[in-house]
């Protein structure tokens, strides 16, 4: 499957990179470790995320700052944008433990707190309409998957494949085939994606001219790539990448 006879594409585009102040306006527990909020604030005005895919930079200043230097020298990490709408944004995070700024300021954040919204700065918009749709990411991976699996016709054949830790951690998707959700317990986060991913033949494809995204901790990456080359997936019809890296809290993943 090249992309030259394929019917939809990948297509970059850079948007203009803003900086925004934000407060904490709700917060809803979806999952014991997993916890979506919303913002608000008018510095969303014109706020848009053109990919399922994009990260845009929350920044967590002790106190918010006069000057976007400083705001954008506070701890920091990429999520990306859910739902959002004239003057609110949405955003969901998995919580494990108290490690990090973001997740428990997710967590445990008073409503009204601040903290500064950077990008998106750049997007990957899929194109036309794919011939089916592969669907793999961790619990970190689930905002992605949520608009992606929005893009999805009622007959395209499709699957939809998540790790988390364990039944505990399964929530609500909207998506028109159900999700298959695996169960990692204490192994290593994505452990079982890639046996899952490593399991798959020439065979299991899902059909015909598929957008593939796989998206979990860094290791998810080899094995992602390998199932490209055997269902002959053009790299530039997919996104495979690791979100975040084992041990490494400032981790960006690539764009």
């Amino acid at each position: 499957m090249t992309s030259s006879n394929s019917p939809f594409r990948i297509e970059r585009r850079m948007n203009d990179l803003r900086f925004r102040t934000v407060s904490l306006a709700a917060r809803e527990q979806l999952a014991p470790n997993y916890v979506r909020i919303r913002v608000e604030g008018s510095d969303l005005a014109g706020f848009d995320s053109p990919g399922a895919d994009d990260h845009m930079r929350l920044f967590f200043p002790a106190e918010m700052p006069d000057t976007i230097e400083e705001l954008r020298a506070a701890p920091s990490r990429e999520y990306t944008p859910l739902f959002w709408g004239d003057g609110w944004l949405e955003v969901e995070f998995a919580v494990h433990g108290d490690e990090g700024v973001a997740a428990p300021w997710a967590a445990t954040a008073p409503l009204g707190a601040r903290i500064g919204v950077g990008g998106p700065r750049g997007s990957a918009v899929v194109t036309g309409t794919p011939g089916s749709w592969m669907l793999v990411g961790d619990e970190t991976a689930i905002p992605a998957i949520r608009r992606f699996a929005a893009q999805i016709s009622d007959d395209a054949p499709a699957r939809i494949v998540i790790e988390v830790r364990g039944a505990e951690d399964e929530i609500a998707i909207d998506a028109p085939v159900d999700v298959e959700w695996l169960h990692r317990g204490d192994a290593p986060s994505g452990s079982v994606l890639i046996a899952f991913l490593d399991s798959l033949q020439t065979s299991d494809a899902v059909g015909e001219h598929p957008f593939v995204f796989i998206a979990a901790e860094q290791t998810i990456v080899k094995p992602g790539r390998a199932l490209l080359e055997r269902w002959g997936v053009d790299t530039t019809q997919a996104v495979v990448k690791g979100y975040w890296k084992r041990g490494e809290a400032e981790y960006h993943a690539p764009h």
